[in-house]
């Protein structure tokens, strides 16, 4: 075991010293313990190296913004053990690290797994707004619906003590990591870069998976070249935790027998198997979870020459949300419709985007001026955009009293209750 600084990650190792390596990657809010049940048989086979995200587990507290940082940092953990290749089997966030190696570091990498996996993990909304509701009022409110999330609910209902284990670990999770690591998940998005995975991969899913299912499974697998899926029966979206056994099957086969070959630093090339055209290989027997191929996705097409748009659009999505973005666009018309390009053009990507303020700022000097011009209608989807940007409702508050002195009091009693009703609705979790 280990303790971690801020450029490396908490870890442990299980099983003989002389072994390949093969990480396992753990799930947002989870602690490298949610593979306790996978490590007895994988350990006669290979060396076991688990490790905690940032905050999760008793890890020290160094939030880190983006999957490819937290990448960064088991890399740099790797090296000061002299780990320079291994197989690497992940769960949900823990997958989205092993899809980040597989494209950016396909040298380190000998096999893949990942498990309730998505090229795009649901919306930027949706994970900016759970970023919303811990700043405001804690983990407790996501601790105590995490096993409607991760369980079926026979099996919540049937092991009482393994979902109360669950929502412990969340409880135990440094807020600050965990905003970070949803803020991480919000920009994570590998859709149009599937094809350029080389290593062989299983993609593995429950089949009553609510929050990464099967349609987002058979999307990773038509993408990745080089891959194949397996369905486990009975089992929610934590699968190695619910049906362990059926894991652990899968996992020995698929790197018993998908294991790369290393880097031959004689001729400086690594034996990657032909992308063109996909093996067919053969279902597991009946009495284990089902695998199937599925045809490769279409080649991405260019990006095309930088422009303030594309980063204006960005911005503008991150801030005000998808869902507001796409009501203002599909609403333009002939007449409107060049409005809305230069407000994303200039407003956010040439104004917004300029690195001389950052995000919680800019939210403070516009609400400020939208109190002071009276656009209550505006105000209320940037008090939206401020608590994704980081403002608490009590700093909120705030600016809205510093308003009230330059403004005037009745334009800051208008904002008030506009703003009331906004930090109402976002910080309310949902049951």
């Amino acid at each position: 075991m280990s303790e971690s600084t801020s450029n490396t990650l908490q870890y442990r190792f299980d099983g003989p010293e002389e072994a390949p390596v093969l990480i396992l990657g753990p799930s947002l809010g989870t602690t490298w313990h949610m593979w306790d049940r996978q490590v007895p048989e994988l350990a006669k086979h290979w060396r076991i190296f688990r490790f905690d995200l940032p905050g999760h587990g008793g890890a020290p507290a160094y939030p880190a913004g983006s999957v490819a940082e937290v990448v960064e940092r088991l890399l740099t953990t790797l090296d000061g053990l002299g780990v320079q290749r291994f197989g690497y089997a992940g769960c949900a966030f823990g997958a989205a690290i092993g899809i980040e190696l597989a494209l950016w570091h396909p040298e380190r990498l000998a096999s893949l797994a990942v498990i309730a996996a998505s090229p795009r993990f649901g919306t930027a909304d949706e994970f900016r707004q759970r970023g919303v509701i811990v700043r405001t009022n804690g983990l407790d409110p996501i601790a105590r619906m995490s096993p409607e999330r991760w369980f079926t609910e026979g099996f919540a209902a049937t092991q009482p003590a393994i979902t109360e284990w669950a929502v412990q670990m969340v409880r135990t999770t440094d807020p600050g990591c965990y905003i970070a690591a949803c803020e991480a998940l919000a920009a994570f998005d590998v859709r149009a870069e599937l094809t350029r995975i080389g290593v062989p991969t299983l993609v593995l899913v429950g089949s009553d998976d609510q929050v990464t299912g099967p349609a987002e499974a058979r999307t990773l697998v038509a993408g990745i070249p080089d891959a194949r899926l397996a369905v486990v029966p009975g089992a929610s979206h934590l699968v190695p935790v619910e049906q362990p056994a059926a894991v652990t099957d899968l996992l020995v086969r698929h790197f018993s027998s998908a294991w790369q070959p290393a880097f031959d630093s004689s001729t400086g090339q690594m034996a990657i198997p032909a992308a063109a055209v996909k093996p067919v290989i053969a279902p597991p027997p009946s009495a284990s979870p089902v695998a199937e191929i599925a045809p490769p996705a279409a080649q991405p097409e260019g990006l095309g020459r930088p422009d303030p748009y594309d980063a204006g659009i960005k911005v503008r999505r991150e801030v005000l949300g998808d869902a507001h973005v796409d009501r203002a666009l599909a609403s333009a018309d002939d007449f409107s419709g060049d409005f809305q390009e230069f407000v994303t053009r200039y407003a956010w990507g040439e104004i917004w985007d300029r690195p001389g303020l950052d995000r919680r700022s800019r939210s403070c000097v516009t609400l400020t001026a939208l109190v002071a011009g009276g656009h209550l209608d505006e105000l209320a989807f940037h008090i939206r955009a401020a608590l994704r940007n980081g403002l608490t409702p009590v700093e909120i508050k705030e600016v809205l009293l510093q308003a009230a002195v330059y403004c005037g009091v009745p334009a800051a009693n208008s904002a008030f209750k506009v703003a009331q009703q906004v930090i109402r609705e976002e910080t309310t979790p949902q049951e």
